[in-house]
């Protein structure tokens, strides 16, 4: 598979992709590196599109919504602190695309900077690159925990727990591509435009503040965990926004349009906008526009889970968009006790938190629920205004096990 070994020792990918050692050795004898690479999800033809359409990526390792454009990541394959590519979620608008770098070129314009260009995939590479470890969450991560848990079902893709990942990502600062573009002092919008619909006046959009665009750790990404961004994901380039919702995180960037007014779109007036009695319209959105993720914990288990009895050590993930996680508690039931969990790798950047605590497990029905809380005080609340849209849910969720 020409261009996609020659970065990186076969191993190494195999690795990012999730794969162990004895089975990666188990393959090489049995059948070299095509072998390999086909258990990686990639065909070493060079066409890995699944057999589902879509996707280019194995789906088997995921959730896949009826939507078609959902692939969840199932938190019970993941161990580690960082998410392999080939477990890391998917959310489309439409299907994955296939751009060509030598024929992709990036337009930055709008009335908001004073020398419109065009850059080249190349001539992105060539700028300096920065490399961060962040995790990105769908705005609907949980969504369907507005049903589970209040018995209220919200408009969307009924996203279960693992709409997130956690990546090592490598870029350009979009704020050094703005200053190339001689973004105005008077800048005020920044709309990203997807190639997502193959065409850069009808691709998914959406707008962020130039304070959040020119931040030096908001990226223009071609890299994950160390290889090329993959076309799932957004190749040749995609947004980075730590912290943001993921619809905030263009893939297959095509164009930027700096404005010197505020920009309203469909994916800030309508779609990803709180809507509810407690969201008060703003601007010209139906509610509140959806921008920063909230303080969130999970367990890596499945949903529901299933046990055998006795002693278990338990672990999940926790995220905030604030800070690092200072703490993660759990409880059993509907016990009033919450006990500390331990974090067990340091945080870097805008990376998650994986803990975990030991758990004796007894035969019958249990739930247990977790709850994060970040470095600058926020912790997850009690309850959860409903929303339209079923958009940034993370009260603590009880999780039910089984137990035989």
């Amino acid at each position: 598979m020409p261009g996609f070994t020659d970065a990186q020792p076969l191993w190494t990918l195999a690795e990012r992709r999730g794969m162990g050692r004895r089975r990666f050795l188990q393959l090489l004898v049995a059948g070299g590196a095509t072998a390999v690479l086909a258990a990686c999800g990639a065909d070493p033809s060079g066409d890995d599109r699944s057999e589902h359409p879509g996707w280019f990526k194995n789906t088997d390792p995921f959730i896949r919504h009826a939507d078609g454009k959902s692939l969840e990541a199932r938190l019970e394959l993941m161990d580690g602190l960082i998410t392999p590519s080939s477990f890391f979620f998917v959310r489309n608008n439409s299907v994955s695309v296939d751009v060509a770098a030598g024929d992709w070129r990036l337009s930055i314009d709008g009335d908001g900077v004073t020398d419109p260009l065009g850059l080249s995939y190349d001539a992105i590479r060539r700028l300096p690159s920065r490399t961060l470890v962040s995790y990105l969450e769908c705005a609907g991560n949980h969504r369907a925990m507005f049903d589970r848990v209040q018995g209220r079902a919200a408009e969307g893709t009924q996203w279960g727990t693992g709409g997130v990942g956690n990546g090592e990502w490598t870029g350009v600062a979009l704020g050094d591509i703005l200053e190339l573009a001689g973004v105005r002092p008077d800048a005020v919008s920044v709309l990203l435009v997807g190639l997502d619909t193959g065409s850069p006046e009808e691709g998914f959009r959406r707008v962020i503040p130039v304070e959040k665009a020119m931040h030096p750790d908001t990226l223009l990404a071609y890299g994950l965990n160390g290889a090329r961004l993959t076309r799932d994901h957004g190749y040749p380039v995609r947004a980075l926004v730590p912290g943001w919702v993921g619809a905030s995180n263009i893939k297959w960037l095509g164009r930027i349009v700096v404005s010197t007014e505020q920009l309203w779109t469909r994916n800030n007036t309508t779609s990803y906008v709180l809507i509810g009695d407690d969201y008060p319209p703003e601007g010209e959105a139906l509610g509140q526009p959806v921008t920063t993720q909230t303080v969130k914990s999970a367990l890596a288990l499945p949903w529901p889970a299933e046990l055998e009895a006795g002693s278990h050590r338990l672990h999940g993930y926790a995220h905030s968009p604030d800070g690092p996680i200072a703490k993660v508690e759990w409880r059993e039931g509907s016990g009033r006790t919450w006990r500390p969990a331990s974090i067990t790798d340091p945080q870097v950047q805008y990376s998650w938190a994986r803990f975990e605590f030991a758990w004796e497990a007894r035969p019958g029905e249990h739930t247990i629920m977790t709850r994060a809380t970040d470095a600058a005080g926020a912790t997850q609340p009690h309850s959860v205004p409903f929303n339209q849209k079923g958009y940034l849910f993370n009260q603590p969720v009880p999780h039910p096990i089984r137990v035989s």
